[in-house]
């Protein structure tokens, strides 16, 4: 944000020069980044490279019509590394060679009282390891390096959940929207005062079919301000980057015009 904002190169300028100044040869700061995230993917596969590889497969898979993708989703008590939305609503957590399964069944768990699908991403050799940990209906994705490429493979598949928790998804939607919710299906909203309104609407909530309670989440997620569409204007090792900064179309531009400058 320093550098879209301020043209300010001052920190990472300090890491080439104390870390790789005549070790590598870049010959712009975009080079560079992109040999650091070479580096990281053949040798330190942290939670951004997968988020990032992740992105990768969904643009190249789905274009971006059509779905929309954010990055931390925070469902209940947990929070969701990736979350899909298109057709299905799909919740992707990640765990790579520096995790561990500790905490998984209870993340899992929050996911699947609102999400249609749900999948662990793991390291190709951790796969024998987490099918005993984790149910049958929840997918397994692998990542494995192959060659200068890393490779994404669905091992399982998921099973669609039908179920939906209202004090769950209640807590996911906007004020807002969970009015819009009552009003589109009850045809008013409750008389009480603003104080009680949320209480008064998660009521209602609960005799709303699950299957419209279910599409409503999917579709009302997806109209949130996102910069999906965006993400096929950077290069690939920036996408996550971008994602998660919420970069604009301006954002994007000014990024990569500064990352072109010669490394000072």
């Amino acid at each position: 944000m320093d550098i879209i904002r301020f043209n300010d190169f001052e920190h990472l300028s300090w890491v080439y020069k104390n870390y790789d100044k005549g070790v590598v040869r870049a010959n712009s700061y975009l080079d560079y980044l992109k040999l650091m995230y070479r580096a990281l993917a053949s040798n330190y596969r942290c939670e951004y490279v997968y988020k990032n590889e992740i992105i990768k497969e969904l643009l190249a898979k789905y274009g971006t019509k059509g779905t929309t993708v954010f990055n931390e989703f925070k469902v209940g008590n947990s929070i969701a590394d990736i979350a899909f939305f298109n057709g299905e609503s799909k919740a992707f957590e990640i765990k790579t060679d520096l995790d561990s399964p500790k905490r998984l069944g209870k993340q899992i768990a929050d996911y699947q009282k609102v999400f249609d699908k749900c999948y662990i991403v793991i390291p190709n050799d951790k796969y024998e390891q987490y099918c005993d940990v984790v149910a049958p209906e929840i997918g397994i994705i692998t990542l494995s390096k192959i060659g200068r490429s890393i490779n994404l493979e669905e091992k399982r598949a998921a099973t669609k959940n039908d179920a939906i928790d209202v004090d769950v998804l209640i807590n996911i939607l906007r004020t807002d929207e969970y009015k819009r919710l009552i009003i589109e299906e009850c045809g008013y909203l409750p008389s009480v005062p603003g104080y009680n309104m949320y209480a008064a609407c998660r009521e209602l909530m609960y005799g709303i079919p699950t299957s419209k309670l279910k599409s409503f989440f999917r579709d009302t997620v997806k109209e949130r301000k996102n910069n999906t569409a965006l993400l096929k204007n950077a290069p690939p090792e920036l996408r996550q980057l971008c994602l998660s900064l919420g970069l604009d179309k301006r954002g994007i531009e000014i990024l990569l015009l500064r990352l072109n400058a010669q490394i000072n």
